[in-house]
């Protein structure tokens, strides 16, 4: 007698815990929207480290303490760089060609448009030229840098200084606004 009451307690008490599991069924869709509502993030990555590669050669890495994954947004997806980021990108012949810094930075999925903030540095390791701003957008699409903020442009042989600039990703072929400096010109 005393056994069938133990049997007869566990199993309802089986029965009562597998109700409860089923009952708290939620859909991955309804999880998103629930974390989209409260502005959560979908995931967090700590010390992340990301190789990007091209038909088997690695075209850029990107390294960053903290990422932030918003790509549950119905409208515009990002990663979010709290803690700043660094993205290396390699020429042809697997060398760093360019290196981007930044103390914060958005990427917007849909647009491929990243905003970095916060000493953003560009160093060209090709030719020597370095980049520094406060504030930089940079369209990865056509791999052009814009800025409305004061810069400074360090060449081989010039120093240009300013408010204001585009240019290509290489730190070529740039147009700047409001500048002063040291140029060298050649007759």
């Amino acid at each position: 007698m005393i056994k069938h009451k133990q049997i007869l307690i566990r199993s309802i008490t089986v029965i009562c815990v597998t109700v409860m599991l089923f009952s708290c069924a939620n859909s991955s869709q309804e999880v998103r929207n629930f974390l989209e509502e409260k502005n959560l993030p979908i995931g967090t990555a700590k010390d992340a480290y990301h190789v990007y590669k091209d038909s088997g050669r690695i075209t850029s890495k990107l390294i960053t303490p903290v990422l932030l994954d918003f790509s549950n947004r119905k409208q515009h997806p990002y990663n979010e760089f709290p803690e700043g980021i660094k993205i290396i990108n390699f020429s042809n012949k697997q060398r760093d060609s360019v290196t981007i810094t930044g103390n914060y930075a958005l990427t917007y999925s849909n647009t491929e448009i990243s905003e970095i903030k916060g000493n953003v540095v560009v160093v060209n390791h090709v030719n020597n030229s370095r980049l520094e701003t406060t504030q930089l957008f940079w369209d990865q699409k056509s791999k052009y840098f814009v800025s409305e903020k004061p810069f400074t442009l360090f060449k081989q042989q010039d120093t240009l200084v300013g408010v204001g600039f585009e240019c290509k990703e290489d730190l070529s072929r740039h147009i700047a606004k409001n500048t002063t400096g040291k140029l060298d010109v050649k007759k």
